[in-house]
């Protein structure tokens, strides 16, 4: 029987693997900032000038500076630099429109197509948890044909995304349409981080359950590395004599009567 301490020693290393993979996939609580703090700096900046492109600008220079941040110490851009494009392409859309509620309706179509790509990818069996973790986890997709527990736990938690996502999307594109930008920025910073830690905890939950990744890279780097010893053990039996064979004696053939 398995004691108490073992089964937490054994959990141990699937939970810090798990950690690991979600502050890869999505950046931590650093990724969250910046992805959260320039919407805050155009709701605020809109709410005491009135004006889009003070705000706008504002919230720009400071999501390419958070960018720029990370490449002086040599971190990983890619959530920075996805939030850079993301706070341009809105700026430019609410100062071309002249109606700075168009600064959240990028991000507003950009959430609700995720939770519908979360939902449909676990409906048919391809959860989208699973295809972005997978490779984190070195697991690939051997989720899917060799570990069926694992399946269900990404697409578990993919149907969890999509309906967080999703009941963000409820609350939001109503206020769009009726409400002014100030509500909408400030209901928009409100639920930027609170959704988020709600689906990474239940994720977190569902995972740790489940059975642990099969790291299909480990097994390929064991093949190779059992095909090359069996290359090299192949080489050096070549180089040795047959077993059994003797030299006929010096001046006497194969033929010589005994």
């Amino acid at each position: 029987m398995t004691s108490p301490d073992s089964q937490t020693a054994d959990r141990t290393p699937d939970e810090a693997a798990t950690r690991e993979a979600f502050f890869a996939a999505f950046g931590g609580v650093r990724g969250m900032v910046e992805t959260t703090v320039p919407g805050l700096v155009f709701v605020l900046i809109f709410t005491i000038t009135r004006e889009i492109n003070p705000a706008a600008i504002g919230a720009v220079s400071l999501s390419a500076l958070m960018a720029l941040a990370r490449l002086l110490r040599r971190d990983s851009v890619k959530h920075a630099l996805s939030g850079v494009f993301g706070v341009a392409f809105g700026a430019a859309f609410a100062m071309i429109s002249g109606d700075a509620k168009n600064f959240y309706l990028p991000g507003m179509v950009y959430t609700l197509c995720l939770s519908v790509a979360y939902l449909l990818s676990a409906a048919v069996g391809w959860p989208l948890l699973g295809l972005l973790l997978g490779p984190i986890f070195r697991e690939n997709l051997s989720w899917r044909t060799r570990n069926p527990g694992r399946k269900r736990a990404y697409v578990k938690s993919s149907y969890v995304w999509g309906g967080i996502l999703l009941a963000k999307s409820a609350i939001t594109f109503p206020i769009y349409f009726w409400g002014d930008a100030t509500q909408l920025g400030w209901l928009r910073v409100a639920l930027g981080i609170p959704p988020f830690l709600v689906a990474v905890y239940f994720t977190w939950i569902i995972l740790v359950k489940a059975p642990a990744p099969i790291d299909v890279i480990a097994e390929w780097e064991a093949r190779e590395e059992a095909k090359e010893a069996a290359e090299k053990a192949a080489k050096e039996a070549a180089k040795q004599p047959a077993v059994g064979t003797v030299d006929p004696l010096p001046g006497r053939g194969s033929d010589a009567p005994s």
